[in-house]
């Protein structure tokens, strides 16, 4: 049997999200290289073997593959976050935050995850930020939620939440500026080593606590 001479409408509409996205890819990859300001559109055209004129097929502008790079990075890690606040038999609070923060790392060490930490919302206008940064937030607002959850069922330690979430985001997000995909640690190796340095903590169990309780530490006299 002869295969039909033209494709479906399901069958175009599908083959134009996989060349968007590949717009998109191939963007957020020379953004995290070079900065938004410093690439241009014909040097995306370039990478992708296109003329310019080809790119603006799937986008309008360098500001919407910013937004939707960005847009793609918040949306996997959101995703990520509330399929962990979820799992009903995922185990503890902390059994459930070790799940998501491993996650984590593998999102933001991939091509929208590094342009969402390299380059993020900043170079976007004051309106179309506000719409990311709601975003963000909901995300952090997710991370908090497991910590409570894990202080609850008593398998995370009282602690400030907020502090908590902000340390372990900073830290697993620096990842995509210094992690090299060519070297000799995978992504895996890296996120649980850092991950077990927050669950265990870095001090000697046989070592009494640095800063005492209810005392307050002074860098300098």
């Amino acid at each position: 049997m002869n295969a039909p001479l033209w494709k479906t409408q399901a069958e175009r509409e599908h083959e134009r999200a996989l060349k968007r996205e590949a717009v998109l890819r191939a963007a957020a990859r020379a953004f995290s290289e070079h900065g938004f300001h410093r690439t241009s559109l014909d040097e995306v055209a370039e990478r992708l073997n296109v003329t310019k004129p080809t790119i603006y097929h799937y986008v309008r502008s360098k500001d919407e593959i910013l937004f939707e790079c960005v847009r793609i990075g918040l949306e996997r890690l959101d995703a990520a976050a509330a399929s962990a606040q979820a799992r009903k038999s995922g185990g503890s609070g902390l059994d459930r935050l070790i799940v998501l923060w491993t996650e984590y790392a593998h999102i933001v060490t991939e091509d929208f995850g590094r342009c969402l930490i390299l380059v993020g919302e900043d170079p976007l206008p004051a309106e179309t930020r506000k719409d990311l940064r709601a975003l963000k937030g909901k995300i952090d607002q997710r991370f908090r939620g497991l910590i409570e959850a894990g202080i609850a069922d008593g398998s995370i330690r009282p602690c400030d939440p907020k502090l908590l979430a902000f340390a372990a985001a900073g830290a697993l997000s620096w990842m995509a500026r210094w992690h090299d995909p060519a070297g000799a640690l995978s992504v895996d190796h890296i996120a649980r080593e850092t991950i077990q340095l927050f669950v265990n903590g870095i001090r000697a169990r046989d070592l009494e606590p640095a800063y005492p309780a209810h005392s307050e530490a002074r860098l300098a006299d």
